[in-house]
């Protein structure tokens, strides 16, 4: 099972959400969409319509930047991570 990392700013708007996850899915975007399944609303925090990532957010898959369609293995690691802006 591939492993995703959460930035902290997400678990507290999902009561029960971990930090890191152990999930199967063969590419990205499934994996958003199984953590959506018993979260929901969690895809639409990463997700824009269409579908594409959120400009704010970033996605890496075994130190790699990815997008939703990057394959995932069942050794993966998935860090996503949010932006930090400020000016």
């Amino acid at each position: 099972m591939a492993e995703l990392y959460l930035p902290s700013t997400l678990p507290p708007l999902f009561p029960g959400l971990p930090r890191r996850l152990e999930i199967e899915a063969a590419t990205v975007q499934q994996a958003i969409d199984r953590v959506d399944e018993q979260w929901p609303g969690f895809r639409n925090r990463l997700c824009e319509p269409g579908p594409a990532i959120r400009r704010h957010i970033n996605v890496y898959v075994d130190r790699e930047r990815a997008g939703l369609d990057t394959a995932l293995d069942a050794r993966s690691r998935v860090d996503v991570i949010a932006a930090i802006s400020g000016g």
